[in-house]
């Protein structure tokens, strides 16, 4: 295995990692500005305000995307676990 093919794992590792990561993240980004918006707007300093709304749109991103998410991760897997023989040999 030379160090490139080692690099070339990493990156593929991270890129999976960061779209796995990317819908839950955006709409916690997302909900989080406008909510703070809303709570700027309207002088309302509560916390639950920011924390419930979040969690139950989190939720439902990951009642849609979650099928696909998993998918992609299996998908991933399976590429590497079948390159195994190539990159010992």
């Amino acid at each position: 295995m030379t160090p490139n093919t080692v690099m070339e794992i990493g990156r593929q590792a991270i890129e999976v990692t960061l779209l796995l990561a990317a819908p839950l993240l955006l709409t916690a980004l997302v909900l989080g500005l406008i909510i703070s918006i809303f709570q700027a707007a309207t002088q309302l300093n509560e916390s639950t305000l920011q924390f419930v709304p979040k969690l139950i749109a989190m939720f439902v991103v990951l009642l849609l995307a979650g099928p696909w998410m998993l998918q992609y991760l299996v998908d991933y897997i399976q590429r590497l676990f079948s390159s195994i023989p190539q990159l010992i040999g």
